[in-house]
């Protein structure tokens, strides 16, 4: 098995998601360089990093949603290979028209670091079956624009579709529908706000995290 860690200017979770998915699998992880423009073959997942890419500057991950790899990330994507974003890659994920919504300064206008809990509210996809009967898992969340929003036809039709993977037990930003993450209708692109590569260990405080990308690998 083999994935991908993309790592843009400003990514600062890159190194933690690549020892994520290696403590987590085993799979052999290559870091790639935004500017490249092609990925390696055979890839089981892609994995867009937490940080600040491009510092923030106009949206976050607006200017991310132009490198160069992400017309290979696509391109993957539709092919059926597993995409996660976590973090700044959720909001690069969105503005790259690859997942619904927006990503907008948390309600409270602070940064939120913190263990938190999260409800699994689809358990029947690619990254969550591995949970099997687990209702809940925690992860770490850490963000200052984390508030997930969608206008109301939108909104619906996540619902209604089972995009939504994981919502917040007690929801630390505004997100509507208290969201923490949401998957594309194919159901092969995951974006999530809490860093499951923050919690893969019992040394951080949780393992939930590596359960979801041997899910992910699981299923490849």
């Amino acid at each position: 098995m083999s994935a991908a860690v993309i790592v843009f200017p400003g990514s600062n979770c890159d190194r933690d998601c690549k020892v994520a998915v290696e403590r987590s699998t085993g799979a052999r992880v290559d870091m790639i360089w935004h500017q490249d423009t092609s990925l390696p073959e055979g890839l089981d997942l892609i994995v867009l990093p937490g940080g600040f890419s491009y510092g923030d500057y106009l949206r976050c991950g607006a200017m991310a949603a132009q490198s160069p790899i992400m017309q290979a990330v696509r391109k993957a994507a539709d092919d059926g290979v597993a995409v996660v974003g976590i973090c700044n890659g959720f909001q690069i994920l969105c503005e790259a028209g690859m997942l619904p919504g927006a990503l907008l300064k948390n309600a409270g206008l602070k940064y939120v670091c913190k263990p938190i809990s999260l409800e699994i509210a689809n358990r029947n996809t690619r990254f969550t079956a591995g949970y099997q009967d687990q209702s809940e898992v925690i992860m770490t969340q850490g963000n200052g624009d984390g508030n997930f929003f969608a206008d109301a036809e939108t909104l619906a039709r996540i619902e209604g579709e089972g995009q939504v993977v994981f919502r917040y037990v007690d929801n630390p930003n505004g997100s509507v529908n208290s969201i923490a993450g949401i998957q594309n209708a194919r159901g092969n692109v995951l974006g999530m706000m809490p860093h499951p590569d923050r919690s893969f260990e019992a040394e951080l405080g949780s393992v939930d995290g590596a359960t979801l990308f041997r899910s992910v690998l699981d299923a490849a």
